[in-house]
Parts: structure tokens; sequence; C-alpha cells
């Protein structure tokens, strides 16, 4: 005469599925996680730029687009940091200029024309033309989302910052063949005397610095901050500083997987040896 089996208890099987189901969670996000990982890796050099200590104005997320990361501040309404690698390619070219986009990632809504009549440009940390010509259309309609703007002075963004970014990709890019690319805002030290300081929720920098570097062959690096209250005709090789200046100035360290000794080299020194900066430094811009 056969037994009869006991049923399962009802607790068992929700213990079961759940636990299936956490696998299953666990297994997935492992999987997203290291291929976030090996697409930033591709996007950065040295790794990703980290905090030298927390604090809340430190606070922030990283939004992967097409062809280049960018470190946003729901505090500062703000890109701290965008990240981006430039290659040599035959033809550069462009697409036809996209519309600005409102980014559904951030928390507060910054919409396309946040900036009407507040005597600031929408300045792209991540240029059009640069990321377009290396990385394709849909990188650059990626480089139209708010979270990729800065308040930036008509003279700075139309001229002076627009002739660094066309140096980046016509001079420097050719000449070393990849470059990478790390640029954001400055802002006052103090968070409480700029907290006001904004176009409706967007904090308004006092400067702008711009990080290239060569990750092949012998590493160099270059480093700019350029303040809001440019003519925009200066030389570029004015506002040289040192990568240590700018990490003083933010609070962020940049390239943290870099040898201690290296890095002591490479950010402590203001070297132009081999970028041929004299060449280039006195350039009219491509607009001007």
């Amino acid at each position: 005469m056969s037994r009869r089996r006991s049923p399962v208890p009802r607790w068992r099987r929700q213990t079961r599925r759940f636990g299936i189901t956490l696998l299953f969670v666990l297994v997935t996000s492992g999987l997203w996680y290291g291929q976030e990982r090996q697409v930033r890796d591709q996007l950065v050099w040295m790794g990703v730029p980290e905090w030298q200590s927390l604090t809340p104005t430190s606070l922030h997320r990283v939004l992967r687009n097409e062809g280049f990361l960018v470190g946003w501040s729901d505090v500062r309404v703000n890109p701290l940091w965008v990240s981006y690698r430039l290659q040599a390619v035959e033809d550069p070219g462009a697409g036809p200029r996209p519309g600005f986009r409102q980014d559904w990632r951030t928390l507060w809504p910054i919409g396309t024309d946040h900036y009407a009549g507040s005597g600031f440009d929408r300045g792209h940390m991540a240029p059009n033309y640069a990321i377009a010509a290396v990385h394709g259309r849909e990188a650059q309609i990626d480089t139209f989302y708010m979270s990729n703007m800065s308040p930036q002075r008509p003279d700075l963004n139309r001229r002076l910052w627009q002739r660094l970014e066309e140096v980046v990709i016509d001079h420097f890019v050719p000449r070393f063949n990849e470059v990478q690319v790390i640029t954001g805002p400055i802002f006052p030290e103090r968070f409480r005397d700029n907290v006001f300081n904004r176009v409706g929720l967007v904090e308004i920098p006092e400067a702008f610095y711009k990080i290239i570097a060569v990750p092949e062959g012998e590493a160099r690096v270059l480093a700019f901050i350029m303040p809001q209250e440019v003519r925009g005709d200066e030389p570029l090789d004015d506002y040289l500083v040192s990568v240590d200046e700018i990490e003083a100035r933010t609070g962020l360290n940049f390239f943290p997987r870099l040898p201690e000794e290296v890095a002591e080299v490479l950010e402590g020194e203001v070297q132009t040896r081999g970028w041929a900066l004299e060449e280039v430094a006195r350039r009219p811009g491509r607009f001007q």
C-alpha cells in the first residue's frame, strides 16, 4: 500500500520562490555591474574621479551616455565632471546640430529653455563636435542632454572655451592619436557663499576646468582653469594650471589608479613639453 506524500507547506514554497528570485536578481545585477564597469573603463583612464573626502556637496551619480560619462550632482544641479576619450578618425565631421533635451535621470526637471533670459549660455561639457566626430550621431544627440550643460558666460562659451575644445580635437588628437579629457565646473570653496547664485535651480560656477591626458606611450597631462569673466581672445596658455590645483579647488581626485610616484609628477607640475601648445594658443576659433 503506497503512502500518500504530505503536501509542501505554503511557507516553504514561498521561501523557495523568494530564494530563486533573489538569486536571479543577484546574478543579473552582477552581470549588469560587470558590463557597466567594462563600459566605464573604456571611457576613462586610470579610474573614474573620486572624492578626497565625503561631504553633502560631493554626493553625485554617474550617468552613462553614448561616448561619455557624467558625474551628476542633484545638489548643485550640475555635472561635477564629464569624462570622454577622443581618438583620431578619418574624415571627422558632425551631423546637423540636435535640439536640447531634458534628462529624465536628473532629480530636478531642468527644461531646455531653463537658461532663457539669464545672460548665461547652456555650456556643453562633453562637446558636440568632438563627440560627434569620434563617437557618432547617437553620442552627439546625448551631448544635448541638459545634464551635460553648465551656465557659462557667452564670451567664455562661444570664444575661449570653444577655442580650447577645437584645439583638443584638431591639434592634440591628431598629434597623439588618442586623448582622455575630464572637464567640469568649479564652485566657490564654501557652498553657502554660492547657494543662491543660480539660474533657476542650477548653481552658477565661478570657473571651469579641463584636463587632457595622453594615455598611451609616454603619459602626459595638460590642465586648464578658465574663469567666467574672460574676453575670449586671450592666449590659451594663460590658463595653464597643475592637476593638483584643480583637485584643490574641486575636492576631486583625478586618475585615482595612477601609482603615487607617477601622480606626483604628472599632477604636480605644469609640463608643456611635447604638446606644441604655442602653435595654437593664439589661434582664433572656428566660428570667429
